[in-house]
């Protein structure tokens, strides 16, 4: 039994560690999403986004990266403008492993107590937004979130970025409008 807990334990820490993007995505149902081939990035929404301009600059690589295999052009004269804004938050979470060695609950010459122990782990959630805005109606009319565990190493940010955004930009157009 005491091995079942432990494989038990294992597949559940490899199957959390998994990354995954969680995404929804909610639209304006009278927009024409044929009809916009170009973009821009909306600076102002950009600028008030609360990360570092580095994760911004990857962000915005990731978006346009994307855009571009979709058929969009960056413009300057576009016909719908992209946002972002961002929000993070830190889970915690406490994993109480019920497997160990020894006599069990009682005492005995080596210890007194349980054969269990917790433990602990951190990882910050982050959930970014994008926002399509038909550039000349100053109108949202596309919204994707994201939401997926973050990765402090900076090797890896770029590619956690790509990840966010095409799994968001995935649902993009709607299906009501292909």
């Amino acid at each position: 039994m005491k091995i079942f807990s432990l494989l038990s334990l294992i597949l559940i820490i490899t199957l959390s560690s998994c990354t995954t993007v969680r995404v929804a995505s909610d639209y304006d149902k009278k927009a024409n999403f044929n009809t916009y081939r170009s973009f821009a990035f909306y600076k102002p929404g950009i600028d008030k986004a609360d990360i570092s301009d580095l994760d911004k600059k990857r962000i915005l690589r990731a978006i346009e990266a994307d855009m571009a295999t979709k058929g969009f052009s960056k413009s300057d004269n576009p016909d719908m403008l992209v946002s972002i804004f961002t929000k993070t938050k830190e889970n915690i979470n406490i994993y109480q492993n019920n497997f160990g060695w020894g006599y069990g609950w009682g005492w005995n010459p080596w210890f007194w107590g349980g054969n269990n122990f917790n433990s602990v782990s951190r990882v910050t959630e982050g959930t970014l937004y994008i926002d399509l805005i038909d550039a000349s109606k100053k109108e949202l009319v596309w919204q994707g979130m994201g939401t997926s565990a973050l990765t402090k190493d900076v090797n890896r940010k770029q590619e956690k970025m790509n990840e966010i955004v095409t799994a968001i930009l995935k649902e993009y157009p709607p299906l009501a409008n292909n």
